[in-house]
């Protein structure tokens, strides 16, 4: 019998027996790690380690899924916190905080001057004990940064730091915990934002806290100074930016110009507790003069107010307090900040309609007027938020799914909190991909990747209607031609290159899943004109025969145009004819003509393009409407005269061919969790999928060669490769990506199989992922692809509806339940209307709604398993 890896002696099988018992629970750790399996904190290993499967690479299986990250795993880790389309602070493992990034872009790895920390009192100030709230600092930071050759001057590294940290997440909460020998206190830090599925406007706030708890297990009472400090990290010019007190904390302001409106911005850090002082202007002077003196005031457990002085310098808040034995206390650190206008715009400008002037604004901007009125919200709403939050975070936990897939998708929705998200003024949403160190990587709610995130469908799905609203009313032209990249700010854009067949295609199976979802008719009816066009113009694009298949050369995820038809953008095409002709025939509307389609495509797809294990590409460039490949736009590039070489021995560059695409039936995927249902022949589909594991799922990667992208997975680590040509027939120059690992291909994939009833190899490809992002080498809450906080990752929320086989349907107020689960279970359900907890009890559905209403006529339960 096979073994889970990580789990130790737990065989795979067992999780279906009853309910995962292992949740939350503290993993056995090495020699790297805690001295025994008991301890909850570690000390942070000071090695640096590399890709690739060196003789220094960490061991795998320290760690179980969904528990606390101690020693190495927390080299990494760092916690996004912030409103979706708000901007974005990380709290990092060791409780330092890092990737400031509020101005309305990415500001990856930035670690401003800030920190806070404790003093306890001695009866002596030479008996005073000062540290920093933070464990110590991970090995990576102190060699092979910018500037670490000069001695890296401008950082807190050198302040005394806890010797042992740990750190646990329940989404949208992570938590730090502290301890020292010498320091005699107990100290918790709870970083979280607020996250309410079905609220939106409340999710995207640009606030976040820091609940710092401090215990003392001691029987003598402890007089104590908590502190946090800050250099002006907003300031962007030399004169133009200020610090100035307010209630109970400060105010880090940066004015900005007539000429740059964007460098305005303001960032508040306040507290709830009483007695608070705060200092507005540290100390004054040349070399490290200022964070000397703040250090020697904290380490003397000072206390005191002073006036901000011209030019605004660093600032201090203080809390003192005391704690009888025993006793516990909690100081809370609300953040907010107010960026209001930028210079972020892409998109080229078209004569008519007249442009839209200026760059992004973001949602919040236009709720509140500045930074006070943030702060004060925050300040006032503070209770109900985290009441709400908290609700919604113990409702996900309340599962019995096992912890790799709870794991999975929690982590993913850091992406939600990440600057890969934008809300427009008007509440719109627009995204990118994912983020470069310092601006959105590739632009426009990009349809083909945003097709794997399933996750704001679910819990935000006013918010993914928006992203349907743009594609079909701004994106797409009179022809139907839609640009699979929107504008910023929103606006009609230039048609001048190719249409995504498989963004354009599965933007009409979500249509069709928001209709389900929302169950809002007049929306449908609003939208079917452009959706049917749509459909029409793909038709008449890649299908001008008429033969239910992708025949002419069409533009795809993988940045080429694939020649000649394909698994993967038929199935596309298929799921697309299926909608539509259930949207259609809902609407009274003629769909002949697609059902005639799609009975062709169907057809030929499963007897022309699979060879009888899997679904593959019959390439042609030959007899098309398209010109000769070297003619045709591309983003293939010029041939060069090799290239046209190679051109007449095998067809055009970057096509897969007879080889075995991970993504060879994405488009049934897509259509069955968008409640369209599985295209293409059930048992072919699940061959396919068996072989995407059998194949294409590699536990270690050291004899594989990718001169690709590598750093996604490589040497030792395993990963699901997009591409293999198991049977043969490799292209010299295959798809350009063909070498790599993503993962939201893995979870599509592993979601995928579980929906076919193929549960145990979904649950291997999950935890193959997982395992390359534990804390070690990779950020576990930064799944990464063209960028940091990559969107396709958010497939990994589709893992719930694979295991459970939970959807609603609005349109009917039916829940169908379809579990590939044995026995009892219990999981999340997020609704358009309400939320709860989902499952089977004593072999009988059930549905507890924990907020909200979700309006259910009937339960169609089919137990499969």
């Amino acid at each position: 019998m096979a073994r889970n890896k990580k789990n130790g002696s737990m065989p795979r099988r067992d999780f279906l027996k009853g309910s995962v018992a292992t949740v939350g629970a503290i993993g056995a750790v090495g020699a790297t790690g805690c001295q025994t399996t008991e301890q909850k904190y570690c000390q942070v290993s000071t090695v640096g380690y590399g890709f690739g499967g060196s003789a220094n690479m960490p061991a795998k299986g320290e760690k179980k899924y969904n528990s606390v990250y101690t020693g190495d795993q927390l080299n990494r880790v760092a916690f996004p916190m912030g409103g979706m389309g708000a901007g974005m602070i990380c709290l990092e493992g060791t409780g330092a905080l890092s990737h400031f990034s509020l101005r309305n872009q990415p500001d990856v790895f930035n670690e401003p001057c800030v920190f806070a920390a404790v003093c306890v009192k001695g009866k002596k100030k030479e008996q005073n004990i000062a540290r920093v709230l933070e464990g110590p600092v991970p090995g990576w930071k102190l060699f092979g940064q910018p500037g670490s050759g000069n001695g890296g001057k401008g950082n807190t590294f050198g302040l005394p730091r806890f010797r042992q940290v740990s750190f646990e997440t329940r989404f949208p909460f992570g938590t730090v915990s502290l301890k020292d020998e010498k320091v005699p206190l107990d100290v918790e830090i709870t970083g979280w934002s607020p996250f309410v599925p079905g609220d939106p406007d409340s999710s995207s706030l640009p606030v976040a806290a820091l609940e710092y708890r401090f215990k003392n297990p001691t029987d003598k009472s402890i007089n104590a100074v908590w502190s946090f400090n800050a250099k002006n990290f907003m300031a962007i010019t030399k004169k133009d930016h200020n610090v100035r007190a307010t209630d109970n904390g400060f105010v880090l302001e940066e004015k900005g110009s007539k000429g740059k409106p964007w460098e305005q911005g303001s960032f508040s850090a306040t507290v709830d507790a009483v007695n608070t002082k705060v200092n507005c202007a540290w100390f004054r002077g040349g070399w490290f003069d200022s964070l000397t003196m703040a250090w020697k005031y904290i380490q003397d457990g000072a206390c005191y107010e002073k006036a901000p002085v011209p030019g605004g310098g660093p600032a201090t808040i203080f809390v003192p307090f005391e704690l009888a034995p025993g006793k516990e206390k909690t100081i809370t650190l609300h953040f907010a900040w107010y960026v209001g206008k930028s210079n972020v715009r892409t998109g080229r400008n078209v004569k008519k309609p007249p442009a839209v002037p200026g760059g992004y604004r973001p949602w919040y901007a236009e709720r509140f007027k500045d930074i006070d009125d943030v702060t004060l919200f925050w300040r006032s709403h503070y209770g109900r938020l985290r009441a709400n939050t908290k609700q919604f975070s113990d409702c996900f936990y309340d599962s019995t799914l096992p912890p790799e897939v709870l794991e999975a998708v929690a982590a993913n929705l850091s992406i939600l909190k990440s600057p890969t998200v934008l809300r427009e003024r008007k509440g719109r949403l627009w995204c990118y991909e994912g983020c470069r160190d310092n601006a959105g990587c590739c632009h426009g709610s990009c349809t083909h990747v945003w097709n794997y995130a399933q996750a704001i469908p679910h819990l935000f799905p006013s918010l993914e209607r928006t992203l349907r609203e743009t594609e079909f009313f701004v994106s797409q032209d009179e022809k139907g031609h839609q640009t699979f990249r929107s504008s910023l700010p929103i606006r009609p854009p230039t048609h001048s290159f190719h249409a995504a067949c498989d963004g354009q295609l599965g933007g009409i199976m979500k249509t069709y899943r928001e209709w389900r979802i929302g169950g809002d008719r007049k929306w449908l009816a609003k939208i079917w004109p452009n959706v049917k066009a749509s459909l029409h113009y793909c038709i008449e694009t890649w299908d001008p025969k008429h033969k239910g298949i992708l025949e002419e050369p069409h533009h795809n995820t993988y940045d080429i145009e694939f020649w000649g038809p394909d698994g993967m953008c038929t199935s596309f095409y298929l799921g697309a004819l299926s909608a539509a002709i259930k949207m259609g025939e809902a609407l009274k509307d003629d769909v002949s003509f697609f059902k005639t389609l799609l009975d062709k495509g169907t057809k030929y797809t499963e007897k022309e393009l699979f060879d009888g294990e899997y679904f593959y590409q019959k390439i042609q460039w030959e007899g098309l409407k398209a010109q000769n490949p070297l003619k045709v736009k591309s983003m293939v590039g010029n041939y060069s005269p090799e290239a046209q070489e190679l051109l007449k021995k095998e067809g055009p560059k970057y096509q897969y061919g007879i080889g075995f695409i991970s993504d060879g039936v994405l488009g049934s995927w897509l259509a069955a969790v968008c409640g369209v249902g599985q295209v293409l022949n059930k048992d072919k589909v699940a061959s396919h999928l068996k072989s995407v594991h059998k194949y294409n799922l590699k536990t270690d990667l050291s004899d594989h060669a990718n001169p690709q992208r590598p750093t996604y997975a490589c040497g030792s680590e395993g990963g699901l490769l997009l591409c293999t040509w198991p049977k043969g027939g490799q292209l010299s120059l295959p798809f350009v990506y063909s070498n790599e690992v993503w993962t939201g291909i893995e979870y599509q994939v592993a979601s995928h199989l579980m929906l076919m009833g193929i549960v145990e190899e979904g649950l291997e490809i999950v935890r193959v992922c997982r395992d390359r992002y534990d804390g070690r080498i990779r950020n576990p809450f930064n799944e990464y692809e063209c960028g940091h906080w990559y969107a396709r990752a958010m497939s990994s929320y589709g893992l719930l509806q694979g295991l459970t086989g939970a959807r609603y349907d609005a349109v009917e107020k039916v829940l169908y339940l379809e579990p590939n689960i044995k026995g009892d279970f219990h999981s999340f359900l997020s609704t358009a209307t309400g939320y709860g907890t989902v499952g089977v009890k004593n072999g009988k559905p059930f549905v507890k709604v924990k907020s909200g209403e979700i309006n259910i006529r009937e339960i169609k339960y089919i137990a499969k398993v």
